[in-house]
């Protein structure tokens, strides 16, 4: 008889590890407390927008499209990606616009005639991220890194030997600093720690493998929307008989001699051969095993948190030439916001605004003469803030700097309004304080020892999403079911010889 695999959540995580199993044999059963699929990736319609909650850009779409070749499906029956043109068009205090093209050869083009910057050094940068990418990519990202054991193989030596290439005693400011002179291009580029909501002069330089997978492996996005693909991995769920239980809360796991052997919610109880959590990590030992003294515990719950979102979603009138799918308006003080954030954490009173308008490839995700802002800034995880009251601060800050920026004054613009906050990211996906992405990367300990894919205390647990190793986004929480899934696999089978 096939081993039975139960999954907490419906995130991308979850989705993706339920179809894998059940390829292989498994009889998968997923638990979502909420009656919408998806976790974080989700949709939301107001007065005729739609609105894409979660990530907004698509990076290494060769994972996307391993996790349906594994499945034995043709993509293209499911989910059109198209490359951006343009990644992200930023704006800057100084009043320079620079295009950030994903042709590199017109972004250091576009560098060298907006900034002092010499375009070699743009070269020079993306060979640098280009040898991250290629010592670690493999080791830290595509397969699981538990043990010693891993690093014993060519590719695993290789990155040893090669320690300081990968940079990790540096900090990106720091590794960035040595690479640009002015000072817009090393904000543009010291950006990236938000990526997994880091700061950029904490976190390691290794991070710096993030330019090279935009620009290189490049910024793509689904044409249906982000959650075409949650859709897509339902509707196969449901081809494939995957059990999936929604408006299902899982009050706990039962254990015994470090083993689970029970599993509890709101509705029944029921007993499993496998236990993956796609929640996370940290509610998962405090909430879920009521740990909080394993080592495991102890360690998720002493690395800090990432950083956290506050997202407006508004309907404007009108469009908006100036504007491109993806835009940043950044602050005047960057080191200032990041500790404002980290050190204090301040909701920053100059913050870097990011503009996600998918009307702008898909015109029915808002009415006739309209665009659907994605609005957010940076903030710090949920602590008690009152956010009602930071709300209208940073509404007013917002539309000001909006204006400023780039001429467009919303201020009769906006016809519908929905705000998301940490408070309120923290009640819908059980995530750390509202943290986005589970712990930051803020210093070497928690950027390469995120909790492993495989319990270490208890026996049939397992991890996967973006809280756990590899990290957050699309293609590293896919990375994670093709991980946790070959693990059962190779479990499985030594059960069976």
């Amino acid at each position: 008889m096939s081993k039975k695999v139960a999954i907490i959540g419906a995130g991308l995580g979850g989705l993706s590890t339920a179809l894998l199993l059940k390829k292989q044999g498994f009889r998968v059963t997923i638990f979502e407390k909420n009656e919408q699929l998806g976790g974080k990736i989700n949709n939301l319609f107001i007065d005729g927008f739609r609105f894409d909650t979660g990530a907004s850009l698509v990076t290494m779409p060769f994972v996307v499209e391993k996790l349906f070749k594994s499945l034995n499906e043709d993509i293209s029956n499911f989910i059109k990606i198209n490359k951006l043109d343009i990644i992200t068009k930023y704006f800057f205090p100084d009043g320079t616009i620079i295009n950030a093209y994903s042709d590199l050869n017109k972004f250091a083009y576009e560098i060298s005639t907006k900034t002092k910057q010499n375009p070699k050094s743009i070269q020079r940068y993306f060979d640098y991220s280009k040898q991250i990418y290629d010592l670690t990519a493999d080791l830290f990202i595509f397969n699981d890194f538990s043990s010693i054991r891993k690093l014993f193989n060519l590719k695993g030596l290789k990155t040893l030997i090669n320690i300081t290439k990968i940079d990790p005693f540096r900090t990106i400011h720091q590794a960035n600093s040595s690479f640009f002179q002015d000072e817009r291009i090393l904000q543009l580029f010291d950006r990236y720690a938000t990526y997994n909501g880091s700061n950029p002069y904490q976190a390691p330089a290794t991070l710096n493998i993030i330019p090279y997978v935009e620009y290189f492996l490049g910024g793509y996005y689904f044409q249906e929307g982000m959650y075409s693909l949650i859709e897509s991995l339902s509707n196969l769920c449901k081809k494939n008989d995957v059990q999936i239980k929604t408006n299902e809360f899982v009050l706990n796991l039962e254990v015994l001699s470090n083993k689970i052997i029970k599993l509890h919610t709101d509705k029944g109880s029921y007993d499993f051969d496998y236990y993956i959590s796609n929640s996370d990590v940290n509610y998962t030992f405090k909430n879920l095993l009521k740990d909080n003294s394993s080592t495991e515990a102890r360690r998720n719950a002493q690395n800090p948190p990432s950083s956290s979102a506050l997202v407006f979603y508004w309907g404007v009138k009108g469009t908006h030439p100036m504007l491109d799918t993806h835009n940043i308006l950044f602050s005047k003080d960057y080191h200032k916001e990041f500790s404002q954030i980290f050190d204090f954490k301040q909701v920053p009173d100059d913050p870097t605004i990011y503009i996600y308008i998918s009307s702008k490839f898909k015109p029915s995700d808002a009415p006739a003469d309209c665009e659907n802002w994605f609005v957010m800034i940076n903030t710090p995880e949920h602590i008690g803030q009152d956010w009602n009251k930071i709300i209208s601060l940073q509404r007013k800050l917002i539309i000001n700097k909006i204006r400023t920026l780039t001429g467009i004054d919303l201020h009769n613009k906006i016809i519908t309004e929905r705000v998301l906050t940490p408070q309120i990211i923290e009640q819908n996906s059980l995530s750390y304080f509202g943290s986005i992405y589970g712990i930051s990367s803020n210093n070497r300990k928690a950027a390469f020892l995120r909790q492993k894919n495989k319990s270490k205390k208890y026996k049939n647990l397992f991890f996967v999403g973006g809280s756990v190793h590899p990290g957050g986004g699309i293609p590293l929480v896919i990375s994670s079911a093709l991980i946790v899934s070959k693990m059962l696999e190779e479990i499985d089978d030594r059960s069976k010889a």
